[in-house]
């Protein structure tokens, strides 16, 4: 009975073609012929199995890697060359056929009939599939072409850029002569308002002859351009069928409501993945930017971004970046139809039950790729100009420059902002739920959360009416919160340090802003996880959140420093009835910068200390009375202030010798090698209340938890020194001396260098700087108040004393005492050179992370922009370009600065 059974079974009964797809993958026919045999004819059928073999892209990067492309470039590139140019020409003419797109039911059909083929192979026409598997291989090669032409791209310019010239032959009336040339255009012109006397007019010329001219032909990467653009608004393909007018299934409408449009086209889900095809290519073609070091961004620019801001007409700019930032903002919705969706989609963990590509995310995460990239680029000619308006110069792009910048700056409408705040926000809320959840992990972290918040950043640098439309909304703070509190998740992931350096950044240029400062004293609103909500205003939370990613990084975020302290120092006028938690924050980054062990083991460490400094003359000179906790926070660590006034290069030294030997008593002691009280004795001996500092890392980081400041209920303890002279009191300091007393050892300590990078610092670089520290309104303030508060002390018992200490400082007024305050200059972080090849790298190393799985378009290819660094825990992790960008936090723009890897 089993006699009729075929002898041979295939694998799996031939399912989705395994067998086709093994043979491509393993005999002489298949991949291998590439490499293998020498000019394959255009006209040979062998290309059409990278049109008709393949079902999913999963199949394409699987059964083409990278080495087979690279064996073909190097030993047969006349393949490789045939091989984009017979794909790209069966795109071009798909597109244009009348069957495609393959309609629903059709498509349905020929998957049914793929899946299980008959033993001859047939089967119905896929146009659908067919140009989804063109848009694949070009995916595929691409970035293997990119890797290997490097700068100079002869094979790109040979095959992808080059322009033929044609003949071209066209009638031209015999008797006409050259004027008729302008009839014609008149009767073309007549032909709009008036096609019938149009036709009566050439209808009317009988003798004519062949005229030859020549005409220049786009090149392929010209072509595909335009062809892409097509395919993101094919009705039927990515656009629902019924918008479609006629036979022109073309049509350049937004994907989705919100900028430029009301009202939607139609359901999205059904046309998601081929969106996401689509825009995928795009991204291949603007990685060739990856591709080259950094020191060549701004000199060699990718043709093919250049290409696409500049050429792009006008309309389809419009149409793309209102599709983009709609698709984007609109995140949430397009997913009513998928399990995920309804109830079953708010249990907690379903993300890990209901495994599976999410093709709504995709879309998404892809769209503000393609948004950043294009945001972002600043290349050659593409550069933002340099405009002059009366004395003040600006920098901005134009619609020539980069056409995808100028229209996102002139944005303007506010129902387009609300919309874009909103959709934002949303994003920012649903991270935040998958933070502030009782049950760790059991709702998934927003996987396009890096790409929300550069976006954001984007959308505040280019337009100026934007980021005045936030700070005025309700909404400012807790854009705020939600910032702070996706970097304070990122700060112990190393990885993850660029995206900490970008909220940095933006929390920078916030807070230059006016209206910024006069949301502080608003409470933060927004749902945020409890461990970094902070009582009070806005301005107690900046704060607190500015002291946790600073003093528990144990300095890894280093180079992030001024960017937040100088925050705190622009809103710092701002700043009112602070909270004595905050207060107590504001003097533990004042020891902690103030510390020698920090202050001498980095050129740029006093800049911290300058900033911190000028946090407390803001709310002195401006908000003294509304701030009793800080004033008295301040009063209590006067010795701190004073000492600082006459430090001394030998007395940083000292101070530093003297931590470095308690720190071997003590590691001593935990060896029993040293009597216990004894050891207590010199301890108690060696460090008084008032020399006590913060215990600092030998590197000259911050310590991981930095020591709790006096509060209001502790009031200062009267000492014999507190009364500062009289020269002390006036409006100048005293002068400092430059100490002499420099011994051998102190010598040889710093000669040995205080921090990690080797810095020697030296009497005459402390002087340069200990000089210009704005301490005046600070000591004036202490020989004021100091003496008044001990008063108090000594005078009344402890609870009464207090609160006379707390009325004192909310009504005093120093106005006669104290200098008037200045103008407000705050620091704005003004981009360099450096800074926006950093930014470039960032956006492209998350685009890179992103592209690993689950296709890994650009693996195994040697990206030159950023540093790939291989760990264990991670299949590849991706490291920030730049490790210190401070050109824009101190306002130098110096295009020299160094762009480090690491």
């Amino acid at each position: 009975m089993f006699s009729k059974f075929p002898q041979r079974i295939s694998v799996p009964f031939n399912l989705l073609g395994d067998e086709a797809k093994l043979a491509f993958r393993s005999q002489p026919g298949g991949i291998t012929k590439l490499a293998t045999v020498k000019n394959i004819p255009e006209s040979d059928s062998y290309w059409d199995q990278y049109i008709l073999l393949f079902d999913s892209p999963s199949d394409v990067f699987s059964l083409i890697s990278t080495n087979d492309v690279r064996r073909a470039l190097y030993e047969a590139p006349e393949n490789v060359a045939t091989l984009i140019k017979v794909v790209t020409s069966r795109l071009f003419n798909l597109v244009s056929d009348h069957t495609f797109p393959t309609p629903p039911n059709a498509s349905v059909a020929s998957f049914a009939t793929s899946f299980i083929k008959s033993s001859t192979g047939s089967h119905e026409r896929n146009t659908n599939q067919e140009v989804l598997n063109c848009i694949r291989v070009l995916q595929r090669i691409l970035p293997v072409i990119f890797e290997i032409e490097g700068d100079t791209g002869k094979f790109e310019k040979e095959v992808l850029w080059k322009k033929v010239v044609v003949d071209d032959f066209h009638e031209v009336d015999e008797a006409a002569g050259g004027p008729q040339f302008v009839i014609e255009d008149d009767d073309d012109d007549d032909e709009e308002q008036n096609p019938s006397g149009a036709s009566s007019q050439r209808a009317s010329t009988t003798s004519s002859s062949k005229a030859k001219t020549t005409k220049t032909l786009p090149s392929i990467a010209e072509k595909l351009f335009t062809c892409l653009v097509d395919l993101l608004f094919c009705c039927g393909f990515t656009l629902p069928t019924k918008i479609q007018v006629d036979h022109y299934k073309i049509n350049y409408t937004i994907w989705e409501k919100g900028v430029g449009s009301t009202t939607d086209p139609g359901p999205s889900q059904p046309y998601e993945n081929n969106r996401t095809e689509v825009l995928r290519l795009l991204l291949v073609l603007f990685s060739k930017q990856i591709y080259a070091p950094s020191a060549t961004l701004f000199t060699t620019p990718s043709l093919y971004t250049l290409h696409y801001v500049q050429n792009t007409p006008r309309r389809d700019v419009l149409t793309i970046l209102c599709s983009l930032i709609n698709t984007a903002m609109n995140s949430s919705l397009g997913s009513n139809n998928h399990l995920m969706s309804g109830v079953t989609g708010r249990l907690p963990y379903n993300h890990l039950v209901f495994k599976g590509e999410d093709s709504r995310a995709n879309l998404v995460s892809t769209c503000f790729q393609v948004l950043l990239v294009l945001l972002d680029f600043q290349s050659g000619s593409g550069r933002d100009v340099v405009t002059t308006h009366g004395e003040n110069q600006m920098t901005g792009p134009t619609s020539r420059s980069n056409a995808f910048r100028y229209f996102i700056a002139k944005l303007h409408r506010a129902n387009d902002f609300a919309f874009i705040l909103n959709g934002t926000i949303a994003i920012f809320e649903e991270q935040m739920a998958s933070m502030n959840n009782l049950l760790p992990g059991s709702k998934k972290s927003v996987p396009y959360m890096a790409e929300t918040v550069i976006f954001f950043w984007k959308m505040i640098e280019l337009n100026k009416k934007f980021r005045a439309y936030v700070l005025d909304s309700d909404k400012a703070m807790d854009i705020l919160a939600y910032l702070f509190c996706y970097g304070l998740d990122l700060k112990d992931k190393p990885e993850q340090h660029g995206l900490c350096r970008a909220i940095s950044y933006i929390v920078q240029s916030l807070s230059a802003e006016r209206a910024f400062g006069q949301k502080l004293a608003s409470p933060i609103k927004a749902h945020i996880p409890q461990k970094w909500a902070a009582l009070g205003s806005a301005a107690d939370f900046l704060i607190q959140a500015v002291y946790s990613m600073i003093a528990t990084t144990s300095g890894t975020l280093s180079s992030l420093y001024p960017a937040f302290v100088i925050a705190l120092s622009n809103a710092a006028p701002h700043f009112k009835n602070l909270s004595v938690n905050s207060s107590a924050r504001l003097l533990q980054l004042f020891t902690s910068f103030s510390n020698p062990v920090f202050l001498l083991a980095d050129e740029g460490h006093p800049r911290l200390l300058f900033f911190v400094l000028e946090i407390f003359d803001s709310v002195i000179l401006r908000n003294l009375s509304d701030n009793p906790n800080l004033v008295y926070a301040i009063i209590h660590s006067h010795k701190s202030f004073e000492d600082l006034g006459t430090f001394t290069l030998a007395r940083g030294l000292r101070e530093i010798r003297r931590i470095q030997q308690a720190k071997e008593e003590r590691a001593r002691q935990s060896t029993g090698t040293v009597d216990k009280g004894k050891q207590r004795a010199e301890g108690e001996q060696e460090q008084g209340p008032h020399e006590e500092k913060a215990s600092m890392r030998e590197d000259g980081s911050p310590p991981a938890s930095l020591p709790t400041s006096p509060t209001a209920a502790s009031p200062p303890t009267p000492q014999a020194h507190s009364v500062p002279s009289e020269k002390a009191r006036g409006k100048m300091r005293a002068g400092r001396s430059i100490s002499n007393d420099m011994t051998g050892s102190l010598e040889q300590l710093a000669a040995a260098g205080i921090g990690r990078n080797g810095f020697v610092p030296t009497q005459e670089w402390v002087t340069s700087w200990q000089q210009g520290l704005p301490l005046d309104p600070i000591l004036l303030l202490c020989s004021e108040l100091v003496p008044k508060v001990s008063e108090l002390k000594a005078s009344l018992n402890p609870t009464n004393a207090n609160t006379a200490i707390m009325d004192l400082l909310r009504s005093a007024n120093l106005e006669q005492q104290l200098p008037p305050a200045p103008p407000l200059t705050p620091r704005r972080f003004v981009w360099s050179d450096a800074s926006i090849v950093w930014l470039t790298s960032l956006i492209w190393g998350e685009i890179y992370i992103k592209g690993m799985t689950p296709l890994g378009i650009w693996n195994n290819t040697s990206v030159r922009l950023f540093h790939v660094k291989h760990t264990q825990t991670h299949q590849r992790q991706i490291t920030e370009a730049v490790t210190s960008v401070v050109g824009g936090l101190l306002r130098r723009t110096d295009s020299s600065q160094s762009v480090r890897q690491r």
